[in-house]
């Protein structure tokens, strides 16, 4: 359970220096000194987390949802994260085309999938770059699945 706690306050640390601490005590209504509270890692702070509706009104200002990432990566829950995908609209909103097209961009993206992992193979050892560029192609092909379930949800109601 430590290696869980220290995990959740790392996480929480950089997600209030991402929104900043002065920001963070205003949107929160929590002093520094509180706040420090809930990532220190200090044995007398050991059991104490920040609140879940602080965390969530600190991910809506933040530039990246911190907290809620560690918490899927402890569930072994893959999330996708679009930074483009404005607050309050449904990414499904924007999808063109049915399912035949989002079969085409299946094939598209495991073909670019495949040709970065080739890549990445040639000389037997994946790279950090390699593996980020991996893991880019592997996210864009999820998101194509994605629209391909909702597209074949639509069709089936």
């Amino acid at each position: 359970m430590a290696e869980i706690g220290t995990y959740l306050k790392k996480h929480t640390e950089a997600l209030v220096k991402d929104v900043g601490i002065e920001a963070a005590c205003q949107i929160t209504g929590k002093s520094k000194a509180t706040l420090g509270r809930y990532y220190s890692d200090n044995a007398e702070h050991a059991d104490r987390f920040m609140p879940v509706d602080a965390v969530a009104r600190l991910e809506k200002e933040a530039s990246f949802p911190h907290v809620t990432l560690a918490l899927a990566d402890l569930k072994n829950i893959t999330l996708s994260y679009d930074p483009n995908c404005p607050e309050g609209t449904d990414r499904g909103s924007n999808r063109k085309g049915g399912v035949n097209a989002d079969v085409i961009a299946l094939s598209q993206r495991f073909a670019f999938l495949m040709s970065e992992y080739q890549t990445a193979i040639e000389d037997g050892i994946i790279t950090v770059n390699e593996a980020k560029r991996l893991l880019r192609e592997t996210v864009l092909l999820q998101h194509v699945l994605l629209d391909m379930k909702l597209h074949l949800e639509e069709e089936s109601t």
